[in-house]
């Protein structure tokens, strides 16, 4: 050393290692070490040489060298041949250690200490990933949840005033009223769809005010209807039906308002907010929850209605419309809304460019109530999902006529008319059933919304995520028309009764469990517009009129159960066979829009008329083969370059390199 310490140290050790520093290079050999070392207890190599494990180091030093190498053979696996170089491969003890579980510390305080809870958490957990998959996290479910208890109230107290709905006004102006209200509703809800327009195109409305806006107004009608119900001239007390009692046809026509709009509005809020992969995981709990609630709504009338009332029933329904508002203010506040941001996030971006330019931006006026109708005239998508949405209800409507006149037949050949009844009739063709052959009729009409509804419930809860995840969107699509077409064949040549209510219960659990869900997903590349405007009118007037064009087939063919199912059959497989080609074209323009970032109807937003023309026809050209404008894929472009290597090579005789034509 060039000096010595100013501080030595005096411990033993100290003074051995300085020792050993301050020989000679010749003799101190402690910085050069061997890479062999000794695994054994008894200091010595494999050889049974007993050479030292470090070269040139002696007494303590190398009994600690021997240790440490010792340790390092062992940590690293080192192999027997003595090399530690040889299993670096290998993985080390904390490599095995992090990858495997530890049945203490990898689990929670609280699992530990109440293996109880531990065991329903996993198990909440496990039908958690077996219902909605992997990838959805639980959170969303708990957020979804919140949501369907909206839907949940909605759906329930429609069904429960729409159970009440033919009873008061049969009460109040008479049975021969029901078909005069049904075409008087059609005009209200015409009024009521034109101000629910109206206020989409108010920029300063968020679309979750309106579930307030709506809400409230039907909670207030249906509150008072409620109380003059129990009215002694005005009510049920008084028994003489007229035309001219106007409560009735006010009931009938806002109850049937109240379920043309506000399930638009929400599937349309619902689509607005929720991810593609959160749909197909999710939009199946949805439909179960409605299942639910229309479930109950009619349980909750045949229970109380002759205990408590029909007028207090009604007031039920009315608090229902209290309690969506209040389940959607607690969804807003907890989650919020992707419009809420997105307006948060305008509103800094027109501050800063209010400041910079000095100019105030003009908010963007609405296109009037007749925008949907535009948009669906215009957009060859939108009237795809129209028809997913709505022309099954001509077949559903054909089968529902088919099974109803086989019930009335059958039990009116077990419980025939006879002669001094007050059904009979000396004219034959006019008797009309007796009260045996109406109640049977009646339960067996119950017995089949117990049917339908249940299967709706079951497969719509443990059904339809699984299946749109598992088969995807466009599979899932094809099925439903599919199984439309199957099930008119089978009813074509085997027109039983039971085989019929067999045909119908399971249009109906499909069109809720399969169709509803997957037409909304549809909405997942459209505009604001479409999913709030277009579908409002597609849902409301679209679905009427597919029920009046399957009414005018059953008319026509009405006069046998023989010619109507040989008939009806025949209109019925023709527009599966169309819904099945237009399920065809829906999921590969729906996979193409998604790909390719298009939105319909967001050109007539952005005020660009071109845009989305030029994309459309750019996809068509792509799919379309030598084409100038094609953009290649990476198989392809693999492919191309292939191919010209191949020709430069034959052409110069020598490997040489291949050029990539941009096309």
């Amino acid at each position: 050393m060039s000096g010595r310490d100013p501080f030595p140290m005096q411990s033993d050790e100290a003074r051995r290692l300085a020792a050993s520093v301050d020989k000679p290079d010749s003799e101190n050999n402690w910085n050069r070490m061997d890479t062999t070392v000794d695994i054994n207890n008894d200091g010595s190599n494999n050889d049974g040489s007993g050479a030292d494990i470090v070269s040139g180091v002696g007494g303590e030093l190398d009994q600690q060298a021997s240790l440490m190498a010792s340790k390092i053979a062992l940590g690293t696996g080192a192999s027997k041949d003595g090399s530690i170089y040889d299993d670096m491969d290998k993985k080390s003890k904390a490599e095995i250690y992090m990858e495997t579980d530890d049945d203490y510390l990898d689990h929670d305080m609280t699992d530990r200490h109440n293996p109880t809870f531990s065991k329903i958490k996993n198990t909440a957990l496990t039908i958690h990933r077996y219902l909605f998959g992997d990838k959805l996290p639980p959170t969303e479910t708990i957020r979804t949840m919140v949501l369907s208890s909206t839907l949940f109230f909605m759906i329930g107290g429609y069904w429960l005033l729409r159970s009440l709905k033919d009873p008061i006004i049969t009460h109040l102006c008479g049975v021969s009223a029901i078909p005069k209200a049904k075409m008087l509703s059609v005009f209200v809800v015409l009024f009521v769809v034109s101000v629910y327009n109206r206020l989409l195109d108010n920029p300063n409305i968020p679309k979750h005010k309106l579930f307030y806006i709506f809400g409230m107004f039907y909670f207030c009608l249906f509150s008072v209807i409620a109380m003059l119900l129990t009215h002694p001239t005005i009510g049920l007390a008084n028994e003489t039906a007229d035309y001219g009692r106007v409560l009735g046809w006010i009931s009938y026509c806002s109850i049937e308002s109240f379920g043309s709009v506000m399930v638009s509005l929400f599937w349309s809020f619902a689509n607005s907010n929720y991810s593609l992969e959160s749909k197909k995981a999710l939009y199946g709990l949805l439909v179960a929850t409605a299942q639910v609630g229309s479930i109950l709504g009619p349980t909750a009338v045949s229970t109380y209605a002759e205990t408590l009332g029909v007028a207090s029933v009604y007031g039920m329904g009315a608090l229902c419309m209290l309690l969506l508002q209040s389940t959607m203010y607690m969804y807003v506040n907890i989650y919020g809304t992707d419009e809420t941001r997105s307006l948060e996030k305008a509103e800094k971006s027109k501050s800063g460019e209010t400041k910079l330019n000095g100019k105030e931006q003009p908010k963007k006026k609405g296109a009037g109530v007749l925008e949907g109708v535009h948009l669906f005239v215009k957009h060859n998508y939108v009237k795809g999902i129209f028809a997913i949405s709505c022309l099954f209800m001509i077949e559903v409507t054909i089968v529902d006529y088919t099974m109803k006149v086989l019930a009335r037949d059958h039990f009116a050949g077990l419980y025939p008319c006879m002669q001094g009844n007050s059904c009979w009739n000396d004219d034959e063709s006019k008797i009309g059933m007796s009260a045996d052959a109406t109640a049977a009729f009646t339960t067996f009409m119950g017995l089949f919304g117990i049917a339908t509804n249940t299967l709706s419930l079951m497969l719509s809860f443990f059904g339809t995520s699984a299946i749109i995840r598992y088969l995807g969107l466009r599979i899932t699509l094809l099925l439903f028309p599919t199984l439309c077409l199957i099930v008119i064949i089978v009813v074509r040549f085997n027109p039983t009764l039971y085989v019929v209510f067999a045909a119908m219960m399971i249009l109906k659990a499909t069109s809720y469990a399969l169709n509803n869900p997957t037409k909304e997903m549809l909405y997942q590349p459209t505009s604001s517009a479409v999913r709030y405007k277009a579908k409002s009118w597609i849902d409301i007037f679209g679905a009427r009129g597919s029920k009046a064009m399957g009414s005018l087939v059953t008319n026509a063919f009405s006069d046998s159960a023989a010619n109507l199912v040989q008939n009806g059959s025949l209109v019925g497989m023709c527009v599966a066979s169309f819904l099945i080609w237009n399920a065809r074209f829906m999921g590969r323009k729906f996979d193409t829009y998604i790909e390719s970032g298009y939105v319909v109807g967001g050109e007539d937003e952005d005020g660009g008329g071109n845009e989305g023309e030029n994309i459309q026809m750019a996809c068509a050209q792509n799919e379309v083969e030598d084409t100038s404008c094609g953009i290649y894929d990476d198989l392809e472009i693999r492919e191309n370059v292939s191919d010209h290597s191949q020709e430069i090579e034959e052409e110069k005789g020598h490997p040489g390199g291949a050029k990539v034509e941009m096309v």
